[in-house]
């Protein structure tokens, strides 16, 4: 999995532009994510790539990045 595989995704499910969709973006100021779709976000993610992120830590997780480098953990564990 690489950013830019994830990024598409971002992009796809929030209908965001794809240059704001950068590791340090916000999900909720910059990319305007409400909590419905950050949970839409993750079903996307889960399918794509296998990991799921629960919902615990996804509420914990502020930037594209803290997803990116969740996710590449979990991939890589």
């Amino acid at each position: 999995m690489t950013f830019e595989d994830m990024k598409k995704i971002v992009v796809d499910t929030l209908n965001c532009e794809e240059e704001k969709v950068t590791m340090e973006a916000s999900l909720t100021e910059d990319l305007e994510a409400d909590s419905l779709d950050a949970v839409e976000l993750n079903m996307a993610l889960e399918d794509a790539f296998g990991v799921s992120i629960p919902d615990e830590e996804l509420a914990n997780m502020k930037t594209v990045g803290d997803i990116f480098n969740y996710l590449t953990a979990r991939a890589e564990a």
